[in-house]
């Protein structure tokens, strides 16, 4: 048996006793007489309660005052169990006989805390002013105490009775939890109430602005899908509630009652949109076109509950809600079994959910008594279900967040790799890499002008090459090349065709550079090097010679349409066994300067 299975069968057994009341009957002066006075007779009032079932039809039916009731009417005792009834066309009559036993003139208020009703007739005695006419189809100003349930004040003076009857008609289901209460016990009972609704609404209304602040920031729909189920799930228990008709609408009876399945249909659309974007469901799945199906139908029964009547339109939008909660589940259990962990948080969530909405409706449509605990009862798995929601939606947020670190990392050591491949030393040690990491971080290693490596490149990788040439004895070699008379190229044609002459020079060098670990590098204006790692002075020597023969041979056309013929001049040097790279670089460079003041264009081999 599944777990709604169950939980039905679970509500069924617990309605069967509220639905067993008594069918002994009782004239209407044999209903016993309370003493109000009494707080134990009071925390008994249904002991105390006679009650009369008036289908369509019957005389009682069309009474409009207790004194057009038949006479020989018989009143069935309600001997402790509560009044509810589910959906019914039934008139009820209610009569309590109270009495005050007391020295004193006192107040009293009968509570009937069920603010769903319809039509609510109270009588206290024979007076026209006796008579208090209130109901959800009425204005909220009728009823005698601006509070959400109706309430009936009764003064009785000393060793004074009164008969109080109460006509019932609604098209729903009927609660009537009825309470014999004074001022002070009231109060009391308002002001827990005030603190436990206030806690409840004022939390959905902060975690509602604090979706959608994180929708702004992020542009995550889920976000907004949370946000809107919240506030939909609130409204609906605020009217559920008899708050959104005490302080939203009093003057529009008729909207008060179409708002409690309007906003219930909002909320079963709320979890659909946010199921689907929470869940990641893949697009054109069977998942995915039943919550699209969910949606559009949810859309289509919004038009029929403005047109539709109270009592059809709440049992198609319950049902409809409870559907779309078990089939939400369904899709949730899927996701979980297929590895999304943040799914186990919200099949929890609608757990709790479930059970409470299941417990609520059947209180609602009055297959279950004690309707307040109900409400506290569902208040608190909502309280539940947000916090497991949130939860869920931190949990999802940390998969993403690992996965985009995931991501991350392996594209960072992906372009660790290529840029340092060169680098077999830093590669040795992870801290020697997270080094790098930082230096790379701050610092570029290209020039910008020719794309080759710059003096800051060059100043990192020397000192290693030096270290991996006096560690395994390999040669090393170094090539300073400097462009001959380069400032007459500037000054003659502008530095636009100087940088021109720069770059097609670069090129030249990547190209005989072409060993895997050779590197080419612009270190100043027209000043470029050669780091050659395995190459002795020999091999330098060719490659310097070849790089001078290809710049002597190529010709580039300046913008005045003259051919201009560049050369170069080039210092090599080989390094000694245990020389620094200072010294190493000086020899080079003397070699350089050495080949220019021999005329240019040509090599020059530094000393040993």
């Amino acid at each position: 048996m599944s777990l709604f299975a169950r939980l039905f069968c679970l509500l069924a057994c617990c309605a069967l006793p509220t639905l067993a009341l008594a069918q002994a009957t009782v004239p209407a002066s044999e209903c016993p007489v309370l003493d109000a006075n009494d707080p134990q007779a009071r925390n008994s009032l249904l002991y105390y309660v006679c009650y009369y079932q008036s289908p369509p039809g019957d005389p009682a039916y069309s009474a409009i005052q207790p004194a057009e009731l038949p006479s020989n009417m018989e009143w069935t005792p309600s001997r402790g169990r509560e009044l509810v009834f589910s959906q019914t066309h039934s008139v009820y009559w209610v009569r309590l006989n109270v009495q005050n036993n007391g020295r004193e003139r006192q107040l009293w208020y009968l509570n009937l805390s069920y603010p769903l009703l319809d039509e609510v007739t109270f009588w206290r005695g024979d007076g026209p002013r006796d008579v208090l006419v209130t109901g959800d189809q009425h204005r909220f100003h009728a009823r005698a105490v601006d509070y959400r349930f109706f309430l009936l004040p009764i003064y009785l003076n000393s060793g004074e009775s009164r008969s109080i009857t109460l006509r019932i008609r609604s098209s729903g289901a009927l609660n009537l939890p009825l309470q014999l209460e004074t001022p002070a016990e009231l109060i009391a009972q308002s002001n827990h109430l005030a603190i436990s609704h206030g806690l409840f609404y004022g939390a959905i209304l902060v975690l509602a602005i604090f979706n959608l602040l994180l929708f702004a920031s992020s542009g995550t729909f889920y976000y907004l899908h949370n946000a809107f189920y919240m506030g939909t799930m609130g409204l609906f228990l605020f009217a559920m509630g008899g708050f959104a008709n005490q302080y939203f609408w009093p003057e529009h009876p008729a909207f008060a009652n179409t708002f409690i399945p309007l906003s219930l249909i909002l909320c079963g659309l709320s979890m659909t949109l946010f199921g689907r974007s929470f869940f990641e469901v893949e697009r054109h799945t069977l998942a995915d076109k039943t919550l699209k199906a969910i949606t559009w139908l949810c859309v289509g029964v919004i038009g029929l509950t403005l047109v539709l009547p109270y009592n059809l339109a709440i049992l198609l939008n319950t049902l409809l809600g409870l559907i779309i909660i078990f089939i939400l589940s369904i899709i949730a259990v899927s996701r979980w079994r297929e590895g999304y962990q943040p799914a186990k948080w919200y099949v929890l969530a609608w757990v709790i959910m479930a059970t409470g909405a299941l417990v609520y409706a059947a209180a609602a449509f009055g297959y279950l008594a004690d309707f307040l605990a109900r409400e506290s009862l569902m208040l608190t798995a909502i309280g539940g279900q947000v916090i497991l929601l949130n939860y869920a939606m931190v949990q999802r947020w940390r998969l993403m967040n690992n996965k985009l670190l995931k991501v991350e990392q392996e594209a960072r050591t992906d372009l660790e790799y290529k840029v340092h491949e060169r680098t077999a030393q830093l590669r040795s040690t992870m801290r020697e890499l997270e080094s790098a990491n930082r230096k790379l971080a701050t610092l570029s290693l290209n020039d910008p002008l020719t794309g080759l490596y710059n003096r800051r490149h060059m100043d990192n990788i020397l000192p290693e090459l030096c270290a991996e040439a006096r560690r395994t004895g390999q040669p090393l070699s170094l090539g300073l090349v400097d462009v001959d008379h380069f400032k007459t190229v500037n000054d003659t044609w502008g530095h636009g065709f100087g940088d021109t002459c720069l770059q097609m020079i670069a090129n030249l060098l990547s190209r005989h550079a072409k060993r895997p670990r050779d590197v080419a590098i612009r270190f100043g204006g027209e000043e470029f090097a050669l780091l050659l790692p395995g190459t002795d002075m020999e091999g330098a020597q060719k490659v310097c010679e070849a790089l001078l023969e290809d710049l002597r041979a190529a010709v580039v056309n300046a913008p005045d349409g003259a051919r201009a013929k560049l050369t170069m001049s080039a210092g090599i040097a080989l390094m000694q066994p245990d020389e620094d790279q200072h010294a190493f670089f000086e020899r080079a460079d003397s070699a350089l300067y050495k080949a220019k003041a021999r005329g240019r264009n040509q090599t020059a081999i530094a000393e040993s």
